[in-house]
């Protein structure tokens, strides 16, 4: 005999921590210097290469970027562009210089150039992408990576990045073979396989997506996002007592309402009621306009109703008032609907 609500899975709705997508090719914030990226052959390919002032100025930029006084390079690389303006060595150092800056709408147009001045150079293309990324203009990113790609199949950064955007496009067929090869290139390289697993779980492949997420646990510190993603593919699975473990570490290290409602589910599902409870009522604590939180906070209470013989009202009322809040704060949730129309009478 059925003594509560069951068959509710769906409650919490979707995972709210996606994937901790790190672009590759960009320098650490904060002011710290990146190398610049060098371009092998780049100037011996551009027209009027020869020229001798053109070639001092160059040569009086890269010394000012190994005495440190960038903004000097700067000056000096558009005198060279001034003297040829197809100078793809200049663009490329102006534009190294102003990514290292964090100017990445100004870096972005001088990668464009020297990407349209050498289509074949990898390395304009690939930071073209790279800056295309981070202003969010995602589309055209996708589309220099491809470049890239043509010109270097194998680059791991690329193929990375490309996947990352195809995601982030919720495109995930499309991603799902460039974050494979990034995981080929560099096995060992736990933000990749992490990225893999989460393209995994995008497309339900969840028994794929755990065993990248367990891979990545191998390589990479275990955050609170690797942790919640892994535990909501086992979610998926059906695995609720190694999810509930990887929800009790993630809360461990960064106690959130999301893993507290998540862990609630994962005990609600092992029919640990209590345990279930005091978890999302840890969650509704932390944010009490967490409706997951509240809707697994109310099921709980009227399962605790039902168990007493439907004879504690103050235990009803604490279900249907939760359940009632969370339809205030998301007003679109036919389940929770259906449930306050069967109960709330």
């Amino acid at each position: 005999m059925r003594t509560g609500l069951s068959g509710i899975g769906t409650w919490a709705g979707a995972l709210a921590a996606c994937a901790a997508m790190g672009l590759s090719g960009c320098e650490n914030k904060g002011g710290s210097k990146a190398p610049l990226a060098r371009v092998d052959g780049s100037e011996t390919r551009s027209s009027g290469t020869a020229d001798p002032a053109t070639a001092g100025y160059i040569a009086s930029a890269e010394q000012a970027i190994r005495d440190g006084d960038l903004d000097k390079a700067l000056q000096e690389f558009a005198r060279a562009i001034e003297v040829n303006p197809n100078s793809t060595t200049a663009h490329l150092g102006m534009a190294d210089i102003y990514r290292m800056k964090g100017d990445y709408s100004r870096a972005e147009a001088r990668y464009a150039r020297a990407s349209a001045l050498e289509p074949r150079n990898f390395s304009a293309q690939y930071f073209h992408g790279l800056m295309l990324h981070l202003l969010d203009r995602l589309p055209e990113a996708i589309q220099a990576y491809i470049r890239a790609l043509t010109l270097q199949p194998n680059d791991f950064k690329a193929n990375l990045n490309l996947a990352t955007a195809y995601y982030q496009l919720d495109e995930n067929s499309q991603a799902l073979p460039y974050a494979r090869r990034a995981v080929e290139l560099n096995p060992q390289d736990g933000p990749a396989r992490f990225n893999l697993g989460a393209i995994y779980a995008a497309v339900n492949r969840h028994g794929d997506a755990v065993r990248e997420y367990q891979q990545a646990a191998e390589f990479m510190n275990l955050t609170p996002p690797l942790l919640l993603n892994l535990a909501d593919s086992l979610a998926k699975l059906e695995r609720f007592e190694e999810m509930a473990n990887a929800l009790t570490q993630a809360i461990k290290t960064e106690p959130s309402s999301i893993a507290y409602e998540r862990l609630g589910f994962a005990k609600f599902k092992m029919s640990q009621f209590a345990d279930a409870k005091a978890n999302f009522n840890a969650a509704v604590k932390m944010d009490g306009d967490y409706y997951p939180a509240l809707n697994g906070l109310g099921v709980c209470n009227l399962n605790d109703w039902i168990r007493s013989g439907r004879s504690d009202s103050k235990t009803k009322e604490a279900g249907l008032n939760a359940l009632r809040r969370s339809l205030q704060i998301e007003r679109d949730q036919p389940q929770i609907l259906e449930i306050l129309t069967r109960y709330g009478r």
